[in-house]
């Protein structure tokens, strides 16, 4: 049995956009590199996105039953859930090289999306990540903290007062209460007129906003994309993710 950590990306969709963390102003970068700079990064990582319509996605871990037969989008989540932020570049290339190959021979296709363990991502292991693998990584902006344990209800009620348009759901399908929540907790979500997509079709979904009264566009405003702030948390103090 494979001790890989694969995170399934299921149906649900609620995206509000925002903007990536602002860097540090670097006088020796020009508007021009600052501007491809920020779009690049608007493209890499998501956390939300921001759509015409009530579409959500949810992202479980821990590896669900599903499969990509059943429509179900599989991405890389390592191979043995350490905290990225703390590791070495080769130590990530490793976990990230031994689960891509194992979900390929698995399914016949590498993953395109990535969900770092914890959340626990820094600014340059998003770009080289993305760069050598073309992943795209994924946050979330909805927790029900399941991994905690707080029961049916509480799990439940949580992503529903949480989940926006466009909203990336994070849940944990090797905790019974989770399970037992995720019937009712759908049920209630697609009565309050959510629909459910993959995380890529929720990418894809994504539209420009337009901008802030009294801003100033020199041109097509841009879809933004804004990840969760880096988490670094012990593994030891935190399950989430």
């Amino acid at each position: 049995m494979f001790f890989l950590r694969l995170y399934f990306l299921c149906v649900a969709v609620l995206v509000a956009t925002r903007t990536l963390g602002a860097e540090p102003e670097n006088p020796s970068q020009t508007p021009e590199k600052s501007a491809r700079k920020a779009l690049t990064e608007q493209n890499i990582t998501f956390n939300s996105v921001h759509t015409d319509g009530p579409y959500i996605a949810m992202t479980f871990d821990d590896g669900p039953s599903a499969t990509a037969r059943e429509g179900h989008e599989i991405g890389n989540h390592s191979w043995s859930h350490p905290n990225f932020g703390k590791m070495s570049e080769e130590s990530v290339r490793s976990q990230l090289r031994r689960t891509d190959d194992a979900i390929k021979n698995a399914t016949g296709k590498r993953p395109t999306l990535m969900r770092p363990p914890y959340g626990s991502i820094t600014d340059r292991e998003k770009h080289w990540i993305h760069d050598e693998f073309g992943y795209q990584i994924i946050l979330w902006d909805v927790d029900p903290y399941d991994w905690r344990r707080p029961g049916l209800a509480v799990v439940r009620n949580r992503i529903l007062k949480e989940t926006q348009p466009g909203s990336i759901v994070l849940s944990h399908d090797i905790h019974p209460g989770t399970i037992e929540a995720m019937p009712s907790t759908f049920d209630a979500l697609e009565a309050k007129g959510f629909k459910f997509v993959t995380v890529s079709e929720l990418i894809r979904m994504a539209v420009s906003q337009a901008p802030h009264p009294g801003s100033h566009s020199g041109g097509n405003s841009q879809t933004k994309a804004t990840p969760t702030p880096s988490l670094t948390p012990s593994p030891a103090s935190s399950s989430s993710g």
